[in-house]
């Protein structure tokens, strides 16, 4: 049983050592451990101090790409070396290594397929306390979307089985920690959470530099992805408005002329007709979203087979 922890990193000449000495070097169950360093277009000695540590396998990513890029990058080449399990850490040495054999154990029990560190947000010092209102609010909103029970959803610190890596496809160039508990909850995916402890902050996240950012790219990252991964639900649900806005004004319209008054009242009857309009069209939209899905589900399932397949013909060729 092979275990790959992988680092993306920009720019952490200093945190990384502290981050590299902290990681387990045993854990029970697992008979590997690799260690993957994601350089993210750093600037600075990232690369030669993860060298300096003994890291074999660093992948660069040439310019900065962002953080989900650099997720992305580090699955596909974990998957390379062989991992059976994939856990993703910080270079800032924000999560506790000691609790990587925690969230490792429910996928190596076969219990879950990505299993995510619930940090203690409330009683995390170095957090204000709007970042601890949007952290819960945003964990929140993400439970009503995703119909999981996720506690800490922008939590980067996260195991993943090699059949969960294998069916994972990062589509946001911002993060990934939202996005993959949507894909995890619509693709049958078991998510576990487990509780974890931090350590002191070293940096200012980057990430979180600029709060309203933050709140706006979340917001676009789950409705771009439930409309993806919930098509049919989405649209009809906006056809569903329009529909009953024009049954609605319709039956004013009726109402008046069953009266002797309709003339009076066409404008309703006119609106009434394009909300109804509107609200088929809307519907029909629904319908071939929810066939594009289908298309796009065989789609995956061809591409993990094909990522499936490739890995195991390119450890025969090395062999």
């Amino acid at each position: 049983m092979k275990l790959v922890i992988q680092i993306p990193c920009f720019n952490e000449e200093k945190s990384l050592p502290i981050t590299l000495k902290d990681l387990p070097k045993h854990i029970d169950g697992i008979d590997e451990i690799e260690i993957l360093i994601i350089d993210d277009g750093s600037t600075d000695r990232t690369v030669e101090v993860a060298r300096e540590f003994g890291v074999a396998e660093v992948v660069s990513l040439g310019t900065n790409k962002g953080l989900a890029k650099a997720f992305s990058a580090g699955l596909n080449k974990a998957l390379e070396m062989g991992a059976d399990i994939i856990v993703n850490t910080d270079a800032d040495n924000q999560y506790k290594a000691e609790f990587i054999s925690d969230i490792v154990k429910p996928v190596l029990d076969g219990k879950a397929d990505i299993v995510i560190g619930t940090r203690p947000v409330a009683k995390i010092k170095h957090f204000s306390f709007m970042k601890k209102c949007l952290q819960k609010l945003g964990s929140f909103v993400m439970r009503c979307v995703s119909k999981t029970d996720v506690k800490d959803a922008p939590s980067g610190f996260r195991a993943f089985s090699r059949n969960a890596a294998l069916q994972l496809n990062i589509f946001d160039n911002y993060t990934y920690t939202l996005e993959t508990i949507i894909q995890a909850k619509a693709k049958g995916l078991v998510t576990e959470c487990v509780e974890i402890d931090v350590n002191l902050e070293l940096r200012r996240s980057r990430l979180f530099s600029n709060m309203f950012l933050y709140i706006w790219r979340s917001i676009f990252t789950m409705l771009r992805m439930f409309i993806i991964y919930r098509p049919f639900r989405f649209f009809i649900m906006i056809g569903s408005l329009f529909l009953l806005a024009g049954l609605i004004l319709g039956g004013r319209f009726l109402y008046y002329f069953s009266n002797g008054s309709g003339q009076g009242h066409v404008q309703s009857l006119i609106l009434a007709a394009i909300l109804l309009l509107t609200g088929v069209q809307v519907s029909l939209i629904a319908v071939l979203s929810e066939l594009i899905s289908i298309n796009r589900k065989l789609i995956e399932d061809v591409q993990r087979m094909v990522k499936s397949t490739g890995l195991k013909n390119f450890k025969e060729d090395i062999k």
